[in-house]
């Protein structure tokens, strides 16, 4: 599901719902042949409910276009019909629907480009992919862990022998990278160092990294075949070493579903 209220004419006054039509129907631009790109701000105003009906008569064949577009209506399933295939800022907008814009360009060519050399080549593992680094990031937020990391000084189980250890490899990418041993294992696969001085760092700092890290995790431990399953109770197992956000994390994987999956 993709809007919980009908967006337009008598509909609700949702901003995420009223953000998702306009990024829907900025979609569907060639079909509208005429309408310019609608802002994508969330206020329903004049432009986006004539753009709904514009969409209606054009594309659904309403001969009295309503304006409004309903969660389980026709023209909804229309807009989503009408989409690209292939993965585009827009859609990762969609996808991400309170990431900034300035995060989604940020990530965007990183996504673009590693996904693929990844296995993250089918739409139904993309969905997971991002539902999963949406969860774990807030939606591109962030892309180091908040807390200190001193609460895994001296884990063993992390390769944490050095003093300082805990807070020095704290975790950092779009899937969190945790520990000396991760740390050094992810270098070892890319042939960089991302141990010594302030190369731990960059894995927060670069997006390139930050994406990468995630690909490179997801890869590492085979989730492409719990995804192809559509299995994200096991994905979240994995990534998470439970369940916790799990309600959140299905939510986010219907909505990518939505945007990718046909």
């Amino acid at each position: 599901m993709s809007i919980l209220q009908p967006v337009g004419r008598g509909g609700g006054s949702n901003p995420d719902d009223i953000k998702t039509v306009q990024i829907l129907l900025n979609l569907n631009i060639r079909k509208r042949a005429g309408m310019p790109l609608l802002s994508e701000d969330g206020v329903l105003g004049p432009r986006t409910i004539a753009a709904i009906e514009n969409f209606q008569r054009r594309v659904v064949g309403m001969k009295k276009p309503d304006g409004r577009v309903d969660p389980d209506g026709l023209t909804l399933r229309k807009l989503r019909e009408g989409m690209a295939t292939v993965f585009t800022q827009r859609h990762l907008r969609g996808i991400m629907i309170h990431a900034t814009v300035r995060n989604g360009v940020k990530y965007f060519r990183g996504l673009k480009q590693k996904m693929p050399e990844n296995g993250l080549n089918k739409p139904l593992r993309q969905a997971h992919f991002l539902a999963q680094i949406a969860h774990e990031s807030a939606e591109l937020r962030f892309s180091e862990e908040i807390a200190s990391g001193a609460e895994y000084e001296g884990r063993v189980d992390l390769g944490n022998t050095q003093p300082g250890d805990g807070v020095r490899f704290k975790g950092r990418g779009l899937i969190q990278l945790t520990g000396r041993a991760n740390y050094t294992k992810y270098g070892k696969a890319r042939h960089r160092d991302f141990t010594t001085g302030d190369n731990p760092k960059l894995i927060a700092t670069r997006p390139a990294l930050a994406v990468d890290v995630a690909c490179w995790f997801w890869k590492q431990h085979k989730l492409n075949a719990l995804a192809d399953r559509d299995d994200v109770t096991a994905v979240t197992q994995v990534i998470n070493g439970g369940l916790n956000g799990l309600a959140d994390r299905e939510a986010k994987l219907a909505r990518a579903k939505f945007f990718l999956v046909r």
